[in-house]
């Protein structure tokens, strides 16, 4: 029997899928599998993983959005302490969906994971005081292929949750909160533009 159950096309966007893995627990604890290759090849997801990645940040810290060019990765992604809200844009050219995107509260809680193919943009907001993430990719990461999307392009609209501020024509960080705390973004995540932009050039 198999140890996961996956919602394929979130929200409507091929290929994004969430995966709620089996927690087998009791008043010890816990025990569930994080990943399988024979349940994920069992429900049509033949991934070929071949590096894990691990970030800590504080509350505030938004770390995206980001994808490889040349080099694509699909990344499997999970929460291992604290709360995220994750966020996937599909920049797949051919896509009825491109420029759409969906989001997913991650947590040490809900213990859900986020399938994310090839051709999409990802990121994530911190809402816990700190939180630890977890992903696997199907390729390595090449320092001089990455490129990104402004975290706040109007064009996407993404609601990321308990955020108040207003936009103010950049990607700046500043003059924003979440939950009280500074919003907290890398000096290349600050200057990424649109998704107009940057596929128009």
């Amino acid at each position: 029997m198999g140890q996961i159950t996956v919602e394929k096309n979130m929200h409507g966007i091929e290929g994004l899928c969430v995966i709620t893995p089996a927690v087998h627990g009791d008043s010890r604890g816990y025990f569930m599998e994080t990943y399988s290759r024979r349940d994920m090849e069992a429900e049509g997801l033949n991934c070929a993983f071949v590096q894990d990645n691990q970030s800590s940040s504080v509350k505030g810290v938004l770390r995206g959005l980001h994808f490889q060019k040349r080099y694509p990765q699909t990344k499997l992604v999970r929460v291992v302490r604290g709360e995220v809200f994750d966020v996937a844009v599909d920049l797949r050219k051919d896509s009825r969906t491109f420029g759409r995107y969906s989001g997913l509260l991650l947590s040490e809680e809900n213990k859900k994971q986020l399938l994310i193919p090839k051709g999409f943009a990802h990121g994530f907001l911190v809402l816990s005081d700190v939180a630890e993430l977890c992903y696997k990719c199907d390729d390595f990461y090449h320092a001089d292929d990455e490129g990104g999307i402004a975290w706040n392009d109007p064009f996407l609209g993404i609601a990321w949750p308990k955020l108040e501020g207003t936009y103010a024509g950049t990607a700046s960080a500043e003059g924003y909160q979440v939950d009280g705390a500074p919003l907290l973004l890398s000096e290349k995540d600050q200057r990424w533009l649109g998704v107009r932009e940057t596929f128009s050039r």
